[in-house]
C-alpha cells in the first residue's frame, strides 16, 4: 500500500486558485492549466509551516544549504553535476526564459521554437522584440495512438539563418510528452554549435516521467547549454515562485544576471527557498509515489478513450501530467471541442491553438482518479448525445 494517499479529493475552489476559480460554476471540472490536484509533499508543507512560525518575511538571503540541495538531487537522482556558482536564482522558469533571451539577443533576432509549444515562449520571444522562427515536430502513427520527433533537416535550415540566435528546447516536451533520447538531443547539439545557435533547454518538467522512460539533462549533452529548473510542477508548488537558470559559461551568465536583474525577478521570497530545500532534500520518496499514481491516471486515460470516444486519439506520452489528444476524428477543431465539453460536459480542457496546433486539445490528468473518470465519463456522453 502507498505511503501517500492521491485519492484523496481536495477543495480548491474560493481558495483564490487560478485553475479552480477561473469558472464561477461549481459543476465545472477543470482539466486545464498546469497545475495538480494534490496537495503537496508533507516534508514541503513542515518546511513552510516551520518558516511561517518565525513570523518574520523579510528580504531573503539564499543559503548554502539551498544550492546544495539543488546540487545534490540533480546529482543522485539524474547524475548531472551542478557546481553552485553556475546557479542564478529567478522567481520562475518564465522569467528565466524572457531574462535568457533578453540577455543573448536584440530584437529582431529570431528565436527557434519546435511546435506545438508551451504558449508562454511566445510571449517571451515577443515581448523581447524578436521574431519567432517555427521548426514543427514530425507526428509519426504508432500502434495505439501517435508520437512525436525532432525535425532535424528542417533545425539545420532555420539554425542556418544567422538571424536566428536561440533554440527553445523543451525537455520532456510540453504538451507532446516526448522524453527526447540522448542521441536525439546530440543530434540537436550538433546542429546548433554548427550554426551558432545557443540552446535555452527548459526542464520544468524532468521529474514527471513515465516508467521505463529515463530523461536526460541536456546540459549533460551541450556544455555551452542554458537549463532552466523548478520543483513547481512536480511538487505542485507553482505559487512559490522559485526556480533556477544553470549556465556554464561566465560570459553568458553575467549578461543573463544582468537581464534578471534589468526584470527585477532577481529577488525570491523565503516560502520558495524553503520548500525547495524540502522537496530536493527529502521529498524523493513522495515524488516516486506521485509518478506512480500519475503513470495510473495516464493509462486509464488512454484506455477510456480508445474504448469509449473513438473520434479522439491520444498521443504517446512518456512524460508530464499533460495528454496531447487529437480530435480531428469528432470532426472538430481544438477551439471548438473546448467550446464543447466546457458547455456541455462541464469540463474545462485547453484548445491545440493555444499551443500552435488547433487540431489539438490538451488535459491535465494531475487530479484524483474519481475525478478524472468523471471528466471522462462527461465527455464521453458529450459525444454520444451531441454528435452521433
Amino acid at each position: 500500500m502507498e505511503k501517500f494517499d492521491f485519492d484523496q479529493m481536495t477543495e480548491r475552489r474560493g481558495s483564490g486558485s487560478m485553475k479552480w476559480d477561473l469558472d464561477k460554476d461549481p459543476e465545472v471540472i477543470p482539466l486545464w492549466v498546469a497545475d495538480m490536484d494534490f496537495r503537496t509533499a508533507p516534508v514541503v508543507t513542515e518546511a513552510l509551516l516551520k518558516r511561517v512560525k518565525t513570523g518574520i518575511f523579510g528580504y531573503t538571503d539564499v543559503p548554502d544549504a539551498y544550492y546544495n540541495a539543488l546540487t545534490d538531487w540533480f546529482k543522485i537522482r539524474h547524475s548531472w553535476d551542478i557546481d553552485k556558482n553556475d546557479v542564478i536564482y529567478t522567481t520562475g522558469v518564465v522569467p528565466a526564459i524572457s531574462a535568457v533571451i533578453k540577455a543573448l539577443t536584440i530584437p529582431g533576432d529570431g528565436v527557434i521554437l519546435q511546435l506545438p509549444a508551451y504558449n508562454c515562449f511566445f510571449s517571451s520571444i515577443r515581448n523581447n522584440g524578436c521574431r519567432q522562427i517555427d521548426n514543427c515536430l514530425l507526428r509519426g502513427e504508432t500502434s495505439g495512438g501517435f508520437t512525436y520527433s525532432m525535425d532535424f533537416e528542417g533545425l539545420r535550415e532555420v539554425a542556418s539563418d544567422p538571424r536566428n540566435k536561440l533554440l527553445i528546447l523543451c525537455n520532456p516536451h510540453n504538451p507532446t510528452g516526448r522524453v527526447w533520447t540522448r542521441e536525439e538531443l546530440e543530434k540537436a547539439r550538433d546542429i546548433c554549435k554548427e550554426n551558432g545557435v545557443t540552446v535555452v533547454s527548459d526542464e520544468i518538467h524532468c521529474e514527471l516521467v513515465h516508467a521505463g522512460k529515463k530523461y536526460v539533462p541536456y546540459a549533460t549533452v551541450d556544455e555551452d547549454a542554458i537549463v532552466c529548473v523548478s520543483p513547481s510542477k512536480a511538487f505542485n508548488t507553482a505559487g512559490l515562485q522559485i526556480a533556477n537558470i544553470l549556465c556554464w559559461r561566465e560570459d553568458v551568465r553575467r549578461k543573463i544576471d544582468r537581464a534578471i536583474n534589468d526584470n527585477e525577478v532577481c529577488d525570491v521570497n523565503p516560502f520558495g527557498v524553503a520548500g525547495l530545500m524540502a522537496a530536493y532534500s527529502k521529498g524523493g520518496d513522495w515524488l516516486d509515489a506521485l509518478n506512480r499514481y500519475l503513470d495510473g491516471n495516464y493509462l486509464f486515460l488512454r484506455e477510456y478513450i480508445r474504448n469509449n470516444i473513438p473520434g479522439m486519439k491520444v498521443c504517446d506520452s512518456e512524460a508530464t501530467y499533460l495528454a496531447w489528444i487529437d480530435v480531428a476524428g469528432l470532426g472538430l477543431t481544438g477551439d471548438e471541442a473546448e467550446g464543447m465539453f466546457l458547455s456541455k460536459s462541464k469540463v474545462r480542457i485547453s484548445s491545440g491553438s493555444t499551443y500552435g496546433d488547433g487540431r489539438y486539445i490538451r488535459l491535465n490528468y494531475a487530479c484524483q482518479h474519481s475525478r478524472l473518470e468523471e471528466a471522462l465519463r462527461r465527455m464521453s456522453q458529450t459525444i454520444k448525445d451531441d454528435l452521433n
